[in-house]
């Protein structure tokens, strides 16, 4: 899990309007709420507030074209809770292909669907049936033209009573888990009326609830193995062959908090925001809203590297408590090689650290290419002082979602309504 040597990362594309001046803000539907690249990276779909997703495909130039947009998910309302149902695409998920049509899950608070993206063929009638002497001539059907639509092959409805905010698939390329505040679920991509609850953390008397289910995600690997995380910090690894039910965790990775820095937002800030595994499964990324944390699985003890992220926040934290960042969700990824990790902050600013802890790199979302700034320390931190001060960054400029190529130094990270791809090359070594 080493890093050699420095990237250069180059802005590379951007997709999304910027707003015109004078504008307002962005439409709160255009706003990127999800982003996943395909097992091969060939493509990358995007989903929006609005219950739309958009597949964008590598062409032979390395840059992304668009390639196909659908409806999800579209508004519904819930009569028994008197509740609205956002369109809002939680999460994206793809489907190792079989064929040369794109499989893909996605799902907003409530519903999941299984989508089929391919070439279906116009069938055209070619003259009409007529007699030509004694005999009848029959309308000929011809299919001359395909055109790329999107067809949902499967709805998993019904399954939870909280909100979505998982789903990831299994190696077995059959299954799939789900989870909410409370449950997670395990389906089968074929079987939409049925699922079986594998973790179930709700207490007979919610008063007595003191934690809920942020995260999960199943092994790259091993298709017994998934983890999920909690809002009270811990990441917890089950083994599906032990139990039927899961709720007793295998393995515990949870860092003790000093007690002399506790607070009433200790727990707030300790809540797990998002957890990844590496693509060789030896490992596992956790950011919560301070620090971005990587722990081996082989050793609960304590994580192995720990970055800084928004300690220069922490005399904010009760004005972020009273504007609700703090309950902001920042995603994080593993490069393909395990030799770096990723995660958001604010004024638009993403940081890319080596997991040796000997570097980082910190890039603000625009369309010119960054300088690119190699440190030995203080991670997370752009070296701009102006940038560090918590007065001046802008909080409603920030990277939430983010995805990393599975075999090559290319990132997209959502920005608002815009989605923003950055390639890397390791530089040439100079004679």
């Amino acid at each position: 899990m080493s890093s050699s040597d420095s990237l250069q990362w180059k802005f590379s594309q951007v997709f999304g309007e910027n707003p015109a001046r004078g504008q307002a803000e962005v439409n709160n539907v255009d706003i990127v709420s999800a982003i996943e690249f395909d097992h091969s990276g060939e493509f990358i779909a995007a989903g929006d507030r609005g219950g739309r997703v958009v597949i964008f495909k590598l062409n032979e130039n390395n840059k992304f074209r668009f390639h196909a947009e659908f409806q999800s998910h579209e508004p519904e309302f819930d009569y028994l809770k008197s509740l609205e149902i956002e369109p809002k695409i939680n999460k994206i998920r793809w489907r190792r292909n079989q064929n040369d049509s794109q499989f893909l899950l996605t799902t907003n608070d409530k519903t999941i669907k299984l989508w089929n993206v391919h070439n279906k063929r116009i069938k055209q009638t070619i003259k009409g049936s007529e007699y030509i002497g004694d005999k009848l001539s029959l309308p000929k059907i011809v299919s001359n033209e395909t055109v790329l639509t999107a067809t949902p092959r499967k709805i998993f409805s019904n399954g939870h009573a909280y909100n979505i905010n998982s789903i990831s698939l299994s190696s077995d390329g059959e299954t799939y888990i789900s989870a909410d505040d409370m449950r997670i679920n395990l389906w089968n991509l074929s079987i939409t009326d049925q699922s079986f609850n594998v973790v179930d953390i709700k207490p007979p008397n919610m008063e007595d609830l003191t934690e809920v289910i942020t995260a999960a995600e199943f092994h790259p690997i091993e298709g017994n193995l998934f983890i999920y995380s909690s809002s009270k910090g811990a990441i917890k690894l089950a083994d599906l062959r032990s139990a039927a039910l899961c709720d007793t965790s295998s393995k515990v990775f949870e860092e003790e908090e000093n007690p002399a820095n506790r607070s009433f937002f200790s727990e707030i800030i300790s809540s797990v925001s998002d957890v990844k595994f590496s693509h060789d499964g030896r490992y596992i990324l956790a950011r919560d809203y301070l620090t971005l944390k990587v722990w081996d699985i082989k050793m609960e003890a304590k994580p192995v590297q720990t970055f800084r992220i928004h300690d220069h926040l922490r005399y904010k934290l009760c004005d972020l408590y009273e504007n609700d960042c703090i309950f902001d969700k920042f995603e994080c990824a593993f490069s393909s090689d395990g030799s770096r990790v990723m995660t958001g902050s604010y004024n638009n600013l993403f940081s890319i650290f080596d997991t040796d802890g000997k570097g980082s790199t910190s890039i603000e979302a625009t369309k010119t290419s960054p300088s690119n700034q190699k440190k030995k320390s203080g991670f997370g931190r752009s070296n701009s002082s102006s940038d560090l001060n918590p007065d001046r960054l802008d909080y409603n400029k920030k990277i939430l979602q983010m995805g990393w190529h599975p075999h090559d130094n290319l990132i997209a990270v959502a920005a608002s309504n815009r989605m923003f791809i950055y390639t890397a090359e390791s530089p040439k070594n100079e004679l």
